[in-house]
């Protein structure tokens, strides 16, 4: 990995400017966005739709080739609804398209390229016409979801549930069990009797933790110059 070359005082500026554009465009997308959000390049993130709410702490990663898309189309206007919990992590390429509900909830990890659906969006035998199979989407707390899964409507998957990277899910996952494969079966069980640190307990302390992080990029950053960050922009090649 690259050493960053950026004077402290660039970083900062870059994560005002970055917080202000999610704040200004995103947060009027939501009828809730919730406070200490991490949203990287949310000019890559696109929310559209009605009764879309997304809780504290989210931490949301779009990139240029695998933007973030949340979406409610509903049978009607206003209807239909997605509602994200607190502390969640949305990987870069994650689409999630409802046009009933889905819910997701407290501390979900969401994996590179996952894909949560309750509809089949077009019906079998007169594709000009939208399906009437809709049924909600139900993600408890702390589910982790791997790379590239799927999740397909009228699911419940249990908490703490994980879902193997490239599955797809079609019946309900009960709690505390690990699942793979297409269509998604049981693979092993997790301990529910086992402590399990969770995203909400690394979110804490919110305020502090955004100190932390200032304070580890001061003292990373102190020595870097403008000069030096121009020359490496500039000169790639020559940098260390």
């Amino acid at each position: 990995m690259r050493q960053d070359r950026r004077p402290y005082w660039v970083k900062k500026n870059y994560l005002r400017f970055r917080r202000w554009y999610a704040n200004h465009f995103l947060r009027p997308a939501c009828d809730e966005l919730g406070d200490h959000h991490t949203i990287m390049k949310p000019w890559y993130v696109a929310i559209s739709g009605p009764n879309i709410s997304i809780g504290q702490c989210a931490t949301i990663i779009g990139e240029p080739a695998d933007r973030v898309k949340l979406g409610v189309w509903g049978r009607e206007p206003d209807q239909g609804e997605l509602r994200i919990g607190d502390y969640v992590l949305i990987s870069p390429g994650c689409r999630i398209s409802a046009g009933d509900k889905i819910i997701i909830g407290d501390s979900v990890m969401m994996a590179n390229g996952v894909y949560i659906t309750d509809s089949d969006w077009h019906d079998i035998y007169d594709r000009s016409r939208r399906s009437e199979k809709v049924a909600p989407v139900i993600i408890k707390d702390n589910v982790w979801l791997g790379d590239g899964s799927k999740v397909l409507k009228g699911v419940t998957i249990g908490e703490n549930s994980i879902v193997a990277a490239g599955a797809v899910v079609s019946k309900d996952v009960p709690a505390n069990v690990i699942v793979a494969g297409n269509p998604a079966t049981v693979v092993k069980a997790i301990d529910a009797e086992r402590k399990m640190t969770t995203r909400k307990d690394f979110f804490s302390d919110p305020v502090g933790q955004q100190q932390f992080f200032d304070d580890v990029d001061k003292t990373v950053l102190e020595k870097n110059t403008l000069f030096s960050w121009l020359r490496a922009l500039l000169f790639p090649s020559k940098a260390d």
